[in-house]
């Protein structure tokens, strides 16, 4: 039985996390198949944007316990194996060249926030929550807290996962942990019109716009206005540049 859905609707390519019983929960073959999904999309040459979104009343619950337990005897190669699979995932959402967005209603915890964090436009439900609880549990949130520390900063980093306190859609947005919060009303509809604008813009510009956003991370100021200067550059050859300055350069 498949733990996700992938559909195509135009440029748009949706992965829906489909494990509502399971509040969406992460095991070894959910995040197989994410991986191989966003592989997939990021090779394919019609899709110009992945929306992440879930069925159900929670986005994602995180990992899902009930398997975690099935191996608690198991060696540490097999615990890495099964962490790996899942950082795997969030090293393909980043690196893939497309913009990646994630509709998040209900809880998103621990992986499940990860998932969140790893997107590059995370758009947040009114009621949605966010936490990293893995410390409750005798746990860690080890893979996230890459994301989450460029995503929040330092000091509110390490107060959500010292305490594994959930926090409001609003205060997830003014902590930078998402970017927008919608309001119940057609949110599925407003999700899905921001997804459509960005999927209809250039795609080679898109490309390298995330190309570039997240190089800066490794470089200092100067080599950063640099990196971006050749960035500048490689978007002039673009036929989308082109077209797009001839456009707008016609007499009125």
């Amino acid at each position: 039985m498949n733990r996700i859905r992938v559909e195509s609707d135009g440029f748009v390519a949706r992965i829906t996390l489909a494990r509502p019983e399971k509040r969406n929960a992460l095991d070894h073959e959910t995040t197989h198949e994410l991986l191989q999904a966003f592989t997939s999309c990021a090779q394919h040459t019609g899709t110009r944007a992945v929306l992440l979104a879930a069925d159900g009343d929670d986005f994602c619950s995180g990992a899902d316990l009930t398997a975690l337990a099935g191996m608690l005897d198991a060696g540490p190669e097999a615990h890495y194996a099964d962490a790996e699979a899942l950082g795997r995932v969030f090293i393909a959402m980043r690196e893939m060249p497309k913009p990646v967005i994630a509709a998040v209603r209900g809880r998103a915890l621990a992986g499940g926030a990860g998932l969140a964090t790893a997107a590059d436009i995370v758009i947040a439900h009114e009621d949605a929550q966010f936490g990293y609880p893995e410390v409750l549990v005798g746990f860690v949130p080890a893979m996230v807290m890459t994301m989450l520390r460029r995503s929040v900063g330092e000091k509110r980093a390490y107060d959500m996962v010292a305490t594994g306190r959930r926090v409001s859609a609003r205060e997830a947005l003014a902590m930078g942990l998402v970017s927008r919060v919608l309001p119940e009303t057609d949110f599925a509809e407003k999700v899905d019109a921001i997804v459509r604008e960005i999927a209809e813009s250039s795609a080679t510009a898109q490309a390298l716009t995330k190309t570039l956003f997240y190089q800066l991370d490794g470089l200092d100021f100067r080599d950063g206005v640099l990196a971006g200067a050749r960035t500048n550059v490689a978007a002039r050859t673009t036929d989308d540049f082109r077209a797009g300055v001839l456009r707008f350069a016609k007499p009125k």
